[in-house]
């Protein structure tokens, strides 16, 4: 028995499909949904939702998403679960197209650390209010 035949068809595509050096933590989040316990596709779906976005572990304490296991930056939860829907995908034999087109269904949402962009506000006006500017032009004779 050649090593190829070890592992599973569903394993092997994800270990092709993510067989780069830099991309084997998305590889593994692949498996993942090749080993969900889902019977149906939206169920494998659903386990990659909760596979990949940080929730509470402590009921009521949202400060306690952060001990969840799950990826880490909102980049790499969308990332994560994309690899593993194209695990679904395998597993559920679903065309690649179906598979790109799977969007998680709920938000990226920021992080409490980390501050929203600045509001960029309107440079303040050089003339005063009822002044011409120069770019109108003059109606005197």
């Amino acid at each position: 028995m050649i090593p190829q035949q070890w592992a599973q068809p569903c394993g092997s595509q994800c270990t092709h499909k993510y067989a780069a050096l830099i991309r084997i933590p998305w590889r593994v989040f692949c498996k993942k949904g090749c080993g969900a316990d889902g019977e149906t596709w939206e169920e494998c779906l659903g386990e990659c939702d909760d596979i990949c976005y940080k929730d509470p572990v402590l009921k009521d304490q949202q400060w306690s998403a952060y001990i969840d296991r799950s990826p880490g930056a909102a980049s790499y939860s969308e990332e994560c679960f994309h690899a593993c829907v194209a695990g679904c995908g395998h597993k559920f034999e679903i065309e690649e197209e179906k598979v790109d087109q799977v969007r998680p269904n709920r938000p990226c949402k920021p992080s409490p650390w980390v501050k929203p962009a600045p509001v960029q506000k309107p440079p303040p006006l050089t003339t005063k209010p009822g002044e011409p500017t120069e770019d109108i032009p003059c109606t005197s004779a």
